[in-house]
């Protein structure tokens, strides 16, 4: 068997193209547009490409773009005030603080400091309680690009048995909580579990984000299982010379695609997803906040 490659750079592209028809219409329909603010922390060279990213395609989607930058000295009360700001400031229906933040600011006091309905990035704790219970809140982006993947590949998910690799806030847990509310069953683990091994092979979904270079082994996985990989993690190359890199998954990703059926690349699978899925809880945020239904705009 080989596995057909879910392509997240062209899924990301339709995404991409949802939310500018939804823009043009809450515009034209609502003279609501849209408005996403990104705080920047320090001089992370990732952390800028990624902003700048964000930055780019927010406007490309016809949205309002709001770049803020910090000196890496900012203390905690200097940032909170500027989330203050922009919870404040009306035409700003997105919020997302970029992380990780310098060693001196309390990353979960400035997450919870943002407005609930202004969490794109769906981490508030009162976003995080809401998807436990299956109320109406904002998604984590990243879980939330794996699912749409998911019931794009496989259609209906209901029965099927579901593997998370990886328990952290970000991914693991929400992820685990998507794929409950699409009537999967699933086991939560990780790198403590016994017989990892054991529970891989007996899932019919396989979601890796537990961020260790290729932990899952392709032996792993049953066949026919469907496979996303969430981890992006630098190895060195030798073989491309000295001093060179490149990015490996959490899955050892050559012999697993030749048992999956489906299964997501590094780079250039669950990652595209994420931006993508940011603009779309842009919409969806300003939605709620002016009281229009996502789904009917």
């Amino acid at each position: 068997m080989t596995a057909t490659v879910i392509d997240g750079k062209a899924f990301s592209a339709k995404v991409r193209v949802d939310v500018a028809g939804d823009v043009a219409l809450l515009v034209d329909k609502h003279g609501i547009k849209p408005g996403l603010a990104v705080v920047l922390v320090g001089e992370d060279p990732a952390s800028q490409v990624y902003v700048r990213n964000k930055g780019r395609q927010t406007l490309e989607c016809g949205m309002n773009s709001f770049e803020h930058k910090m000196l890496e000295t900012a203390t905690q009360e200097e940032v909170l005030a500027k989330v203050n700001e922009l919870n404040a400031d009306p035409a700003v229906n997105g919020i997302l603080v970029q992380l990780p933040l310098p060693k001196q600011i309390d990353e979960a006091a400035v997450i919870n400091a943002i407005s609930a309905d202004k969490d794109v990035d769906g981490f508030h704790v009162v976003n995080t309680g809401l998807l436990a219970v299956g109320g109406k809140g904002m998604v984590p982006c990243t879980p939330l690009g794996c699912i749409m993947m998911l019931r794009d590949q496989l259609g209906s998910l209901s029965g099927l048995k579901a593997i998370v690799v990886g328990r952290s806030n970000i991914v693991g847990k929400p992820m685990a909580q998507l794929l409950l509310a699409e009537s999967c069953t699933v086991t939560i683990a990780h790198s403590r579990t016994k017989d990892l091994p054991g529970e891989v092979r007996a899932a019919d979904i396989v979601v890796a984000a537990v961020g260790r270079p290729e932990m899952v082994k392709g032996s792993w996985i049953k066949e026919g299982a469907t496979v996303i990989d969430v981890g992006i993690n630098r190895i060195d190359a030798p073989e491309r010379g000295a001093g060179k890199t490149r990015l490996v998954g959490d899955v050892e990703y050559a012999p697993a695609a030749e048992r999956a059926a489906a299964i997501t690349p590094v780079p250039g699978g669950v990652g595209p997803m994420t931006i993508a899925c940011l603009l779309a809880n842009t919409v969806t945020a300003t939605c709620y906040q002016n009281g229009i239904d996502p789904k009917n705009i």
